[in-house]
């Protein structure tokens, strides 16, 4: 089994492919649904999850949501749940 890539600011995550994204209306968040269940997330997490294409760099992912949120130094925080969620196995980097 090849080793998971180290998440970093030049890594274009992705979901994994065992997992589906949505907005779920009777959770009025974003879920992450699997064949075993679901995964409920907070707002941070939704707003990093669906940026998660495989193409955009978690850099450009950073600048999306610092402009976004009219705020700044948020590396720190979102490598920590793209790591997370890569144990997890929500992401692929």
């Amino acid at each position: 089994m090849k080793p998971a890539q180290t998440m970093d600011l030049q890594s274009c995550p992705r979901v994994a492919r065992l997992f589906r994204l949505q907005w779920e209306p009777a959770q009025e968040s974003w879920v992450l649904l699997y064949p075993e269940g679901m995964v409920k997330l907070n707002d941070s997490a939704g707003e990093i999850m669906k940026r998660l294409d495989g193409t955009t760099s978690v850099a450009t992912l950073i600048a999306q949501l610092e402009a976004t949120f009219g705020t700044k130094n948020l590396a720190q925080d979102v490598l920590a749940f793209l790591t997370l969620a890569q144990g997890q196995g929500w992401v692929n980097a």
